[in-house]
């Protein structure tokens, strides 16, 4: 039974290569004969991105490594002859959020913790991913053989969540905050409602610290920090803002217990020693504090972009824009990203994403030069 425009669940989608993405399937029954096709969960913004393009796919900030990161990445290249040791990472990671070093799992980015989370709840009976969101959660479910529910925020309630829209069953809930590709940030009491005992919530913060909020000192509906919560499983991401896509590190926090499963899952000495040494450092104050203030620069430049696309012909961003990037709705999208292609700009395309569709285009935040350039052309375009 495929969702609603309302954002009613669907029905679980059949375990399947991410090669050939399965159509909507009634629960233990073949799919329909004229169910809509699968997003193609295995893409990604980097494919958008080829050389040539200014790159407005990828939401991973472009900037000069400072020191106190750089230092310790080269340091570690005079190390590697040694196994890694996760130790004092885990125990800096752990400082930053408030929590023992056994709450911390370092991983190679948050798409390994995602497949780590999937293989080690092989048991969970009734999964369900919250849509639209980075679709790497639910493919790691389908590859580990899950049957997978979504529950579909509606655009034009600004893809907000109502926890009521969980069923009571469900005993793993994926969702991210804020999320990929809305840019919508959940209330963190909102997110918190949904945990209960005998449930695993996982919520995805690769983006939090991309976030800020007036009389806010930190990231403003973060859910890190918390231990009171039964079954949260915070997973980070340290490549976006520090540009460190190519390194792979991230981090799960969560209930000892919960976690020690998670490890059983990954393989020795997944996280590489100059991995773990950016993860250190990125748990300095120093770096916290230099968070805050890209944070502070990017809502700046987000502003920027949506009041530039907002005065648009037919174009409407969707909800309330909180990260690195921001998702437009307009007629014709998948035709005008062609012609942005063609004029040297790269977007990231939407009908990827279980919720969306061929009218949605993600765009990343940039400057503001580069973000009038990329307006005076999308204008050009939608004016033709």
């Amino acid at each position: 039974m495929p969702a609603t425009p309302t954002g009613t669940v669907a029905a679980p989608a059949t375990p399947t290569d991410p090669a050939e993405p399965a159509e909507l399937a009634e629960p233990g029954g073949p799919a329909a004969p004229n169910a809509p096709a699968e997003p193609d969960l295995g893409h990604h913004g980097d494919a958008e991105a080829t050389p040539g393009l200014v790159d407005l796919a990828v939401n991973v900030r472009r900037a000069p490594m400072p020191d106190w990161l750089a230092d310790p990445l080269t340091a570690a290249l005079g190390e590697l002859a040694a196994y890694p040791d996760p130790a004092p990472a885990r125990a800096a990671v752990g400082h930053r959020h408030g929590r023992p070093p056994e709450e911390v799992l370092l991983t190679a980015g948050a798409a390994e913790g995602f497949v780590l989370i999937a293989r080690a709840l092989r048991d969970a009976r009734h999964p369900v991913v919250v849509h639209p969101q980075f679709t790497e959660p639910e493919a790691a479910l389908r590859a580990a053989g899950h049957r997978v529910d979504r529950v579909l925020l509606d655009p034009a309630d600004g893809f907000r969540l109502d926890p009521a829209r969980i069923p009571a069953d469900v005993d793993l809930v994926m969702i991210g905050n804020p999320t990929n590709p809305t840019s919508v940030l959940h209330p963190a009491d909102t997110i918190a409602a949904l945990a209960r005992p005998g449930r695993v919530l996982v919520v995805d913060e690769a983006f939090a610290d991309t976030t800020i909020a007036p009389g806010v000192d930190g990231e403003p509906e973060s859910l890190a920090a918390r231990r009171d919560l039964p079954g949260l499983v915070v997973v980070r991401s340290l490549t976006k803002t520090w540009g460190l896509a190519g390194l792979r590190i991230g981090y799960l926090l969560g209930d000892a217990g919960l976690l020690a499963r998670f490890a059983a899952a990954q393989p020795l000495w997944a996280v590489s020693t100059p991995a773990l040494a950016a993860a250190t450092a990125c748990a300095a104050p120093v770096a916290v504090a230099a968070e805050r203030a890209i944070a502070a620069a990017l809502a700046a430049d987000r502003d920027h972009l949506v009041t530039g696309v907002s005065g648009l012909p037919g174009v409407r961003v969707a909800g309330q824009p909180a990260s690195a990037f921001v998702l437009i709705h307009t007629p014709g999208a998948a035709a005008v990203r062609d012609r942005l292609r063609e004029q040297g700009w790269a977007v990231r395309r939407g009908d990827t994403f279980p919720g969306l569709g061929p009218d949605w285009l993600r765009i990343a935040v940039r400057d503001p030069a580069t973000t009038d350039a990329f307006i005076d052309t999308l204008a050009r375009i939608l004016e033709a």
